[in-house]
């Protein structure tokens, strides 16, 4: 069975690959679900793991349905992994209706040719998991991260174990709350892949009586924060 493990940093990534992971899906701001990280991160974990390195390529956080701009930038980072040598990628693209975004899915699977090309969570959110599926293995993607459309792996258990009987290319990668109780029931179900963080905090330091850096009002998984021109240009006019 292939472990993959979600790092966050290069100390993540070097743990993880001395643990005996098999590959590693490198992303940054777990807390929000990931968003791509930063090239020099990528390029440093390029430098220091041998087993195969596969970039989240997210723009933000929230939903996946992207604006023009949104989607550019995703296509720019495809370009720049493949020069930094990456084995793959991880991304996904809805619409407004959730469903799949099908043109432009082509263009990622496309663009990121010759590498690996794992379709994200985003697909827990369409509605038509089965259908989804048959039209990710038309257009060549090799991998689906999936709970099973569930909190949990473990409680998406019944749709993972749908998925992976029909699936005829694509691996089902189980991923959502993996952990060393529950691992085992995965193999036993006749998966391939599964996908976890292995996270636990250090590095603490004191910040009694400190401001919070975190700011709620900047995170909505149903909208995306952007600046407000009106906002601004007030700000302008009062202050030049």
């Amino acid at each position: 069975m292939l472990v993959e493990v979600c790092a966050n940093s290069l100390e993540s990534a070097l743990n993880a690959q001395q643990a005996g992971a098999d590959r590693i899906e490198l992303c940054s701001e777990l807390g929000v679900g990931g968003v791509t990280p930063s090239f020099g991160l990528i390029k440093l974990v390029k430098e220091h793991l041998h087993i195969p390195v596969h970039v989240l390529i997210r723009p933000r956080s929230g939903h996946f349905t992207y604006s023009k701009s949104e989607f550019e930038t995703i296509k720019k980072d495809i370009e720049a992994c493949k020069e930094l040598g990456v084995e793959g990628i991880v991304a996904g693209v809805l619409d407004s209706n959730c469903q799949l975004d099908k043109h432009r899915t082509k263009e990622l699977v496309e663009l990121s040719a010759p590498l690996k090309f794992v379709f994200h969570r985003a697909f827990d959110w369409v509605p038509n998991p089965m259908e989804t599926l048959d039209l990710l293995e038309t257009l060549g993607v090799d991998c689906v991260l999936t709970s099973g459309q569930q909190t949990s792996a473990e409680a998406g258990l019944g749709l993972l174990n749908e998925l992976n009987g029909s699936s005829k290319k694509i691996a089902i990668m189980a991923g959502g709350g993996v952990n060393p109780d529950n691992a085992l029931k995965f193999r036993k179900a006749g998966l391939t892949a599964i996908h976890l963080s292995g996270t636990s905090f250090g590095n603490a330091v004191s910040i009694d009586g400190k401001l919070s850096m975190n700011s709620s009002v900047h995170v909505a998984e149903n909208e995306v924060a952007v600046t407000n021109m009106d906002k601004v240009r007030q700000i302008v006019r009062s202050v030049k």
